[in-house]
Formats: structure tokens, C-alpha cells, sequence
């Protein structure tokens, strides 16, 4: 019920546009491309952007890739791989972050019944810099999913003498990434879910379930909007409210296991919240 009234905006918009551009083909193609690709956030978004807004985000395609995915690439070829890079300029809420995911992820792993301490994986990794002061001093090794060559080239840099417990680099988009069969006790997902669509964060939440150890977690951590969903035209993302992304984890047949707010960061910064997912588990 809660997006009857988008539902109801797009099946207008959709059937004007219809009969406007009933002979133009690429008017199917729109359609097509929003109804498969993305759910909740565009059926949102389409209440605030006019349709064609939204054409070139959904349908265009660039070096065989949607243009959704395209500018977020292009937009990070002009980000430095460096600590300031990864933070976005917002470098000075780094320990805050970094201290905050430390403590969520001791709740869910070590001792019975929680995750081991093996192998976790960093979606989105970056330069390292999530695997370095959050993963690395828990678990024994980790491995680096991350979509820009250069960014995964300054790791061992990074790392500073921990190079050696990074078993695995791979260098793809995580649309394009399958974890390996329950090989990772925690799969660690930050910053990143808002660049792929409704569709892909699905359809790889899904693949991540069956990446996990026995009593695995996922924990995706991320911009979260107040209401709705809001999209990001410079670096091509979305920033989807709870309620989206609760229905996407639903979907996935995960289980959320927990929330929790960042706190310390200003007022004015778009909020940040830290959700612990488990498949087959009881909501506590």
C-alpha cells in the first residue's frame, strides 16, 4: 500500500507516454527497462522526475552497459585512491564510521552460534580501507570485491604490511559478481548497494546468501533516504528509505537480524544505517 499512489503515477504517466509515443520503439524499451530493473525506487522516483528524465538512467546504453552504470564508473575514474577518495571529502567522520562498524560486528560474530572468524568479504572495497580497520583485525583474511583496477592496485599500499592476508582481488562490478559457494563467514557491503539497481541489489543479495558459512552475516551499511528514494545524477546512485530496502532484503529471503543508526554524524549528512542479514534465522 505504501507505493499504491507511485504504482498509480506510473501506470498514468506510462499510459500517456503510451499513446504519444505508441510508434516510437524505443517507447517499449522504457518501459521494459524500468518495469525489470528497478521496483519501489523508480516507482518513487517517478512521482518527482518527469518519465524522460529517467530515459537516459534506465534505457541508454554505453560501451554495453546501462548508463546507470556507465556514469558511476565514469564518476570514479576522477576519484583519487586515497583514504579522502574512498570518504568522498568527508574524511573527518572516518574514525566515527570505522569505530561504530568495529562495534556492530562484534555482535554477530565469535562464540556460539555467530559468525567465525575466518574469511569475511568487502564488497565495494575500494582501497581497502573497511578490510583494514574493521575486518582485518577480526578475521583471518579477507577478500576485496571492488569496481575500478586502480582502486584494488593501492590495497597493498594501504594495508601497510597486512598485503599478505588478502587472499583474493576481484576486479568487477558486483552486478556482475557471484561470491563462492559458502566460502565467507561475513560479506561485508558498504557504500556501494546504492549503485546498483532494484533488480541487481536483489538478484546479488541472493547470490551473497549462498556465499555464507554456516551462521554467516551479511552487513550492509549505507546512506539511507528519510522517505522514498532519491537519485544522485553526478555519481549515479540511489539512496533508498528503509522501507525499500527492507522489501528488496525481504525478497532476497534473507532475514534482518538487526538495524542500527550511525551515530555522530551531523544533522545535515544523509543518515547511515548498519543492517545485519542472515538467511533462515528468527528476527531479534
Amino acid at each position: 500500500m505504501a507505493y499504491k499512489a507511485a504504482h498509480l503515477a506510473f501506470k498514468s504517466r506510462w499510459h500517456k507516454t503510451d499513446e504519444e509515443l505508441c510508434r516510437h520503439s524505443m517507447s517499449f524499451i522504457l518501459h521494459t527497462a524500468i518495469r525489470n530493473d528497478f521496483f519501489q525506487s523508480y516507482l518513487y522516483l517517478l512521482e518527482k522526475l518527469p518519465l524522460v528524465k529517467l530515459y537516459a538512467l534506465t534505457s541508454q546504453v554505453i560501451n554495453g552497459e546501462m548508463q546507470f552504470y556507465a556514469r558511476a564508473k565514469h564518476f570514479y575514474r576522477e576519484v583519487p585512491a586515497t583514504e579522502e577518495g574512498m570518504m568522498g571529502d568527508y574524511i573527518e567522520l572516518s574514525n566515527t564510521d570505522i569505530e561504530s562498524s568495529r562495534e556492530f560486528l562484534r555482535k554477530f560474530v565469535g562464540g556460539v552460534g555467530k559468525a567465525g572468524t575466518n574469511r569475511a568479504l568487502d564488497c565495494g572495497s575500494g582501497i581497502g580501507r573497511i578490510s583494514k580497520h574493521v575486518l582485518l583485525p577480526v578475521f583471518k583474511s579477507v577478500e576485496l570485491v571492488d569496481m575500478m583496477e586502480n582502486f584494488l592496485a593501492e590495497v597493498p599500499n594501504y594495508l601497510q604490511g597486512k598485503e599478505d592476508r588478502v587472499e583474493m582481488y576481484y576486479c568487477k562490478s558486483l552486478q556482475e559478481f557471484t561470491p563462492a559457494p559458502q566460502r565467507y563467514d561475513v560479506i561485508w557491503i558498504q557504500w556501494v548497494s546504492g549503485y546498483l539497481t532494484d533488480k541487481d541489489l536483489l538478484e546479488f543479495l541472493i547470490r551473497c546468501q549462498n556465499g555464507l558459512k554456516d551462521n554467516g552475516v551479511i552487513i550492509l551499511k549505507d546512506n539511507v533516504a528519510r522517505e522514498g528514494c532519491i537519485l544522485d545524477c553526478l555519481d549515479s546512485s540511489v539512496i533508498r528509505d528503509l522501507n525499500i530496502l527492507r522489501s528488496l532484503i525481504e525478497m532476497s529471503g534473507l532475514t534482518i537480524l538487526r538495524e542500527e543508526r550511525q551515530e555522530g554524524f551531523p544533522e545535515q549528512c544523509v543518515p547511515v544505517w548498519m543492517l545485519a542479514m542472515q538467511k533462515g534465522s528468527v528476527h531479534s
